[in-house]
């Protein structure tokens, strides 16, 4: 099938988790995979040929070093990686909170945006993937933007909402420019979201109403720290948060009545890369008697970023190889917290991403 040339914004602990399973790949089947295949492309079919981030210590390196770079955590699995891509500065904007500054090292550039267009035309990028921090709103759209202009897809990682704007502008750009479009704020493989709204849905599905429930999440890595500043996560707690809503038979009532917190909690250093989620649900059963659930996961909050990646990856090509444009809803539906058209239950959003790729998958073969 060919390579998946990838761009990835923001060389972190996410882009240090993907890039890492991609070599992982070429040496030995990956665990914990839930597609082998997606339209023929493998994990080891993904290539990075573009990388850009505002960390001195980390622009003019290989993006094979750059991962380790820095405030980044995540583990070494992989000796001696390169890949032959400099990671490129890009334009800070609102990318660096002030109190993130000591820990992100940024540069003092001016970066145009023809400067990231050509240098992703240059490397003839297919997708490009956004994985800035959470609350760089500005950012994120600059990157948005400059996608478009290179006519890449577009997979935005965080709560910034671009596939799911609420005015549609996003989206209507990018079915003008026949490019596909995925997002928004991934859902991490097994983590404290998918979980969430996995047990509320079944709560819905057998019947039981939900009066109250929360998430609260910690954690010891530079995202944690970063949402520390609540004006940050604003949108973060809104995309957990509508999530877990959208199971529910009375949102609306319980969102407005305040009876559902979700979202960052705390950042507790000596943690890392591990996240700690308390999740706590109240719902009235038959006859009105009470049910309720505590629940604790504790996971490698990176490695299921990177695990839904890799598929939205591959996904995105999928969608390019068949001319799609727009959102992308079926990967969008499955992959994010917040996609443009929510589905109620994670199990419709699973039939619904096997069809697009039984249907899209048949296609290329």
């Amino acid at each position: 099938m060919g390579k998946i040339r990838v761009g990835l914004v923001g060389i972190g602990n996410c882009a240090s988790a993907i890039v890492q399973s991609v070599f992982l790949a070429k040496k030995r089947p990956l665990r914990g995979i839930l597609f082998e295949e997606i339209g023929g492309y493998r994990v080891q079919d993904i290539d990075f040929v573009f990388a850009a981030d505002v960390d001195t210590r980390k622009i003019g390196k290989d993006l094979g070093q750059a991962i380790f770079e820095g405030s980044n955590l995540f583990p070494r699995l992989v000796e001696d990686i390169e890949t032959g891509v400099k990671v490129t500065a890009g334009p800070v904007l609102d990318g660096v909170a002030e109190h993130m500054r000591p820990f992100f090292a940024p540069h003092s550039r001016d970066v145009s945006m023809d400067e990231i267009v050509k240098a992703m035309r240059d490397a003839g990028v297919e997708v490009v993937v956004n994985m800035l921090p959470v609350g760089s709103e500005l950012a994120t759209r600059f990157y948005a933007e400059a996608t478009l202009r290179a006519g890449a897809a577009f997979i935005n990682g965080i709560p910034v909402f671009i596939a799911s704007d609420p005015t549609g502008e996003w989206q209507e750009k990018y079915r003008r420019a026949g490019l596909p479009l995925l997002g928004d704020d991934v859902k991490g493989q097994f983590g404290a979201t998918i979980l969430h709204s996995a047990l509320t849905a079944l709560m819905r599905e057998r019947g039981l109403l939900v009066e109250e429930t929360y998430q609260l999440n910690i954690g010891g890595n530079t995202d944690f720290l970063n949402m520390k500043e609540e004006e940050r996560l604003r949108s973060k707690r809104e995309s957990k948060t509508s999530a877990v809503a959208y199971t529910l038979f009375n949102a609306e009532e319980i969102i407005r009545s305040q009876r559902i917190r979700i979202g960052p909690s705390d950042w507790v250093p000596f943690l890392g890369n591990t996240k700690v989620a308390y999740i706590y649900i109240k719902a009235t059963s038959f006859l009105g008697l009470p049910v309720e659930l505590d629940v604790k996961l504790k996971v490698d909050d990176k490695s299921m970023f990177a695990a839904s990646m890799v598929d939205a990856i591959r996904l995105a090509k999928l969608a390019l190889d068949n001319g799609l444009s727009g959102p992308i809803h079926e990967a969008s539906a499955y992959y994010f917290k917040h996609p443009p058209r929510p589905v109620s239950s994670p199990y419709e959003a699973k039939r619904m991403l096997e069809e697009f790729i039984a249907r899209y998958g048949a296609a290329q073969a």
